[in-house]
């Protein structure tokens, strides 16, 4: 096939080489040799995050929400500018349904712990698909132990895609949410949300989606899919770590009981009894991470600045390209639909012959990052017949040329093993 990292390639107008310098780690001594294709698992992040984050610690560093000093006022204001840019960046009609959490893990089992908690009973049935991360199974099912709530699966077929045409046989009345992944991160399949939500809200069922994998990589508007709930997280769109977020239609906020009991959340408090505050900060018990919201707002900042219909397109690209080059080696297995539009930039292999893990450690010995495993997926892998995957997964400062040295480490990975 034809080789492309001899081009200068472009994320709109930017070229990759001045993409990849806002990155303190890539052009770092420890970082600047590893070609990494882990961003399914965590991003890096620009230098303009690291910036936002220590100016915080330095200028602004205060508690937020309760005194009147000016450094607590200037923390207050750009934790909740954070809040308005991240609302904007997805579309959400007000500030008031984003909802600040710990990741999409914490955003999906508020929603399990709060709203389910609150109006699903015994008998009603959550409706999952087999390709969920454990983030989406392991909160229904600890609802489904406390509460006898039911859990059905909507399955995937071999090319690693949601059977749609089975939703309305697995559909009953029973059905009172459908909680499901849009990115799979192992197949890194675009799943149809719109038709599913669609499908869902004409049977009056709210709908809640992992959108982990995929507000990092393309563009999200929460209102024009008219999506009840939506969760993500930071650390995978070159914000902090322990900073995610959960957006959720104001009525169904404003319905639902707090999640954790504490300061913040409450209006009043007597000895018998309290009044919850407003959304979103109903759901806000105690100090948040105000540095990672301010660092998440730069987040947005920059990916917006770039442009996530670019950074889409360009990683699209990057897909095509390795699963090309991964289909021409013998030996080499790939999981999930072929290159298109329902397919994001995460490619999920197995060598013949050769363990996920040692294939893995070996690719690192020729500094080639990438993840081993079942993913946090284990259903999925298990329905493939295969202990682990070997898992690439591309972003916005992924090269053709890191996609060349994966193919180059795992031909000498086979000459070890084989």
């Amino acid at each position: 096939m034809k080789r492309r990292s001899q081009t200068v390639p472009c994320v709109g107008s930017r070229s990759i080489e001045s993409i990849r310098d806002d990155f303190p780690i890539l052009r770092g001594e420890t970082g600047r040799g590893i070609a990494y294709l882990d961003n399914a698992a965590t991003s890096h992040k620009p230098a303009v995050v690291i910036d936002a984050v220590r100016s915080y610690y330095e200028e602004a560093n205060s508690n937020v929400h309760r005194a009147v000093h000016r450094l607590a006022t200037e923390a207050t204001r750009r934790y909740e500018e954070a809040r308005k840019k991240i609302a904007a960046f997805i579309g959400a009609p007000s500030e008031r349904s984003i909802v600040f959490t710990r990741g999409t893990t914490e955003s999906i089992n508020l929603v399990a712990s709060s709203w389910g908690g609150e109006f699903l009973e015994p008998g009603d049935v959550v409706l999952l698909t087999e390709m969920e991360h454990h983030a989406n199974i392991i909160p229904w099912q600890l609802l489904a132990s406390r509460t006898g709530v039911e859990l059905v699966f909507l399955p995937f077929d071999a090319s690693g895609r949601l059977e749609l045409d089975r939703l309305a046989g697995l559909w009953s009345d029973r059905v009172k949410l459908v909680s499901m992944i849009h990115v799979s991160n192992v197949f890194g399949t675009l799943n149809d949300i719109e038709s599913v939500i669609r499908f869902a809200h004409d049977r009056d069922a709210p709908v809640l989606i992992d959108a982990a994998q995929s507000v990092p990589h393309g563009p999200i508007d929460v209102a024009a899919l008219d999506v009840d709930f939506l969760a993500f997280s930071g650390h995978k769109m070159c914000g902090p770590t322990g900073i995610g977020v959960l957006y959720a239609k104001e009525e169904l906020l404003d319905a639902m009981p707090p999640y954790m009991g504490g300061g913040e959340m409450i209006r009043a408090v007597w000895l018998d009894r309290a009044e919850w505050n407003d959304i979103p900060y109903k759901f806000e018990a105690g100090t948040p991470n105000i540095a990672g919201a301010v660092g998440l707002g730069a987040a947005v900042d920059y990916l917006t600045s770039i442009g996530m219909s670019d950074i889409q397109a360009y990683e699209r690209d990057l897909c095509v390209y390795a699963i090309e080059a991964l289909s021409e080696i013998e030996g080499v297995t790939l999981y999930g639909p072929p290159p298109g539009d329902d397919r994001e930039a995460v490619v999920s292999f197995t060598v013949d012959g050769v363990h996920a893990h040692d294939a893995a450690q070996m690719l690192d010995r020729e500094g080639v990052a990438v993840r081993p495993g079942h993913h946090c997926a284990h259903p999925l892998t298990r329905k493939l017949g295969v202990p682990a995957t070997v898992r690439a997964s591309f972003y916005l400062y992924s090269t053709y040329d890191e996609i060349d040295r994966l193919t180059a480490a795992i031909e000498k990975a086979k000459s070890f093993f084989i």
